[in-house]
């Protein structure tokens, strides 16, 4: 007979069952670890919390220094805003004062101070971006810069156009690019 060969079985314990209080045991031990991530998890987050609460606060009063030194920059700035303008006035001011202390000044010299003194305060103006507006006759009328203050008819025989300049009453200024005072013009009216 052939040999046969035997198999012998071979037996596992069964797992034993967990009694209440080991079961108990082993939840207790999860829901302490879970306890201590949790609150770990939990400090760490208040850290961070507290160093956001932090950078908030610094952001906030850095705002308040920048508006604060802003403001006082605006106010300087306000302050002193014509100071180079009444810096370029002083030589003007000394001119008609040095005129006026001449006491036997003929016509002659009184009109040549008066152009030196002119031509000194056109030149600070101009200094301080104040230029005039003063059209030719024959420019084209401009409303942001003309005042129109009567429209006159023009002979037959003129060659102006309508809508242009016939004369200049008064000059007008402009301080940098905005309209201090405009030029008061008449106007050549329709043919």
């Amino acid at each position: 007979m052939p040999e046969t060969t035997r198999i012998e079985p071979t037996l596992e314990p069964l797992p034993q069952q967990a009694s209440p209080e080991e079961k108990e045991a082993a939840q207790a031990a999860d829901d302490a670890d879970a306890l201590h991530q949790a609150q770990a998890e939990l400090a760490s987050l208040q850290a961070k919390n507290a160093e956001l609460a932090e950078q908030v606060l610094r952001a906030q009063a850095e705002m308040q220094n920048i508006r604060r030194r802003a403001d006082d920059e605006i106010s300087k700035a306000r302050k002193f805003a014509v100071e180079s303008f009444a810096d370029s006035m002083l030589a003007v001011v000394d001119s008609l004062e040095a005129g006026l202390a001449i006491r036997d000044a003929t016509p002659e010299q009184v009109r040549e101070g008066s152009q030196v003194t002119l031509r000194q305060l056109k030149s600070a103006l101009e200094r301080n971006k104040v230029l005039e507006i003063d059209p030719a006759a024959g420019a084209r009328f401009d409303p942001h810069q003309h005042q129109a203050i009567s429209v006159v008819p023009l002979p037959p025989e003129s060659t102006q156009d309508a809508n242009t300049v016939v004369s200049v009453l008064q000059k007008g200024y402009l301080i940098a690019d905005r309209v201090l005072r405009p030029a008061l013009v008449t106007v050549a009216a329709a043919k």
